[in-house]
């Protein structure tokens, strides 16, 4: 059964997008089928990718008119796009009974076809990312390393705790990726090193350097490696999927053991 991971961070522009792209993109070049869902009103996965239009999107599935429509991006990748329709879900769903669970029910019948499926957040903590983490396995939070990026992590951190008390008990974070890093800037060293002393080993040795091939691939419309395979960005994701991959092996083995 296929891994669901969510990546949240309720500040924008912290390379959560990017991530999720391209840390499925990773999971592809090691052999893994993939799924990423677009749950942001942004759509700036679904941009990114330049996957157009289709009938059925995550919005009319929130809605309960069709079941999830995966679109293949490249072999083993597939998406579910957003539009800007999804903006008006939440207060759509507001008096739906069980409004938490309409993910978890939509993503039963697919996740036997994947071995990950990332879910890019909306930069909120509301409706959609409480459906995010109700289906969710594991919670990754990509942080640029600034001073200001990390205001609201205690926030979320809390966020995380009660969803796991009240509505998924196998719910965890999953760990932190420090973004946009520059190892020249000692503020970038010194954001590391204070995320490290609040989430412990938590946070993943793979530090996201800052690359203009990263942000020069979703103009492209593609991921960082069918843009350029030989990019800096390439490498660091590359890692970083090798590393989640062992980390969720790991957690796995923890959880079977039911230590």
């Amino acid at each position: 059964m296929g891994k669901v991971i969510s990546l949240l961070n309720h500040k924008g522009g912290v390379g959560k997008t990017t991530s999720v792209i391209n840390l499925g993109a990773g999971m592809v070049e090691l052999g893994k089928r993939v799924l990423l869902i677009d749950l942001d009103p942004q759509a700036n996965l679904t941009l990114s990718l330049g996957v157009g239009r289709t009938p059925n999107t995550i919005y009319e599935a929130l809605r309960g008119e069709c079941e999830l429509s995966p679109v293949t991006v490249r072999e083993n990748l597939d998406v579910v796009i957003a539009t800007l329709d999804l903006s008006g879900a939440e207060m759509e769903l507001i008096n739906e009974a069980g409004r938490e669970f309409i993910m978890r029910e939509l993503l039963a019948p697919v996740r036997e076809e994947y071995d990950y499926i990332f879910i890019d957040c909306p930069p909120s903590l509301g409706l959609l990312t409480l459906n995010a983490l109700t289906s969710t396995d594991y919670v990754i939070i990509p942080l640029q390393t600034e001073f200001l990026a990390m205001q609201g992590l205690a926030k979320i951190k809390q966020v995380i705790q009660k969803v796991k008390l009240r509505l998924n008990k196998n719910l965890q974070i999953g760990g932190v990726i420090p973004t946009m890093y520059d190892s020249r800037k000692v503020l970038n060293r010194d954001v590391v090193e204070t995320i490290q002393k609040y989430f412990g080993d938590l946070v993943f040795n793979t530090k996201v350097r800052d690359n203009v091939a990263l942000a020069e691939a979703p103009a492209q419309r593609k991921d960082i490696f069918s843009y350029n395979k030989n990019s800096p960005g390439a490498e660091d994701y590359l890692k970083l999927s090798k590393e989640l991959v062992a980390r969720v092996k790991r957690f796995e083995k923890i959880r079977s053991e039911g230590v």
